[in-house]
């Protein structure tokens, strides 16, 4: 049996209809170095540890029924590579789940690492490059900036499927805080 590799998570969302297409648990990894000027999450990039979990522990704990499926966002997830291998290859494996990565890395950056190919075989859709508030999405896609690009490697979704026209999520935590998510700070 595979170690089970604990992940550095800032937050998890167990259920958005705005981070992807259909109903996708959303997993925020903790820690970033681009320091991108308008980042939409600042307070994940602080590098310190928040709350660990494994792979399991993740789906064990927030998973609900009727996911198609994950969304990894950060802080910068490939920053924590073999988790994040872990993380998409047990969505994929073992619950069934389509797959869908932010990241600050361009496609070329990641592919000149070793490694990087076994972990996009265990992703949908990648959506690569820093933010650039220059660039401002205003199609309503699912991206900050028109410079970041998306990466299909499967046949599942296509480019209108992240047309996200004018979606919003505000959630109240059960302790109070509320966190809004979803592309509305682009308009």
């Amino acid at each position: 049996m595979e170690e089970q590799l604990k992940i550095n998570i800032h937050s998890i969302i167990p259920r958005s209809d705005i981070n992807g297409p259909g109903s996708r648990m959303v997993v925020f990894f903790q820690g970033c170095g681009a320091r991108c000027r308008d980042c939409f999450n600042p307070e994940t990039q602080v590098f310190k540890m928040v709350s660990l979990y494994t792979a399991e522990e993740i789906f064990h704990k927030h998973l609900e029924e009727g996911m198609e499926g994950l969304t990894v966002s950060g802080g910068e997830p490939f920053l924590q590579a073999e988790e994040l291998h872990q993380l998409l290859k047990t969505a994929k494996n073992d619950y069934g789940l389509t797959t869908v990565v932010y990241t600050g890395f361009t496609y070329d950056e990641l592919s000149a690492i070793d490694g990087m190919e076994e972990i996009f075989d265990f992703v949908d859709v990648l959506i690569d490059g820093r933010y650039d508030r220059k660039h401002k999405e205003k199609t309503l896609l699912a991206r900050g900036s028109t410079n970041q690009k998306f990466h299909f490697f499967t046949k599942r979704y296509n480019v209108d499927d992240f047309y996200m026209p004018g979606k919003v999520e505000v959630i109240i935590g059960q302790d109070g805080n509320v966190t809004e998510t979803g592309f509305s700070k682009i308009a």
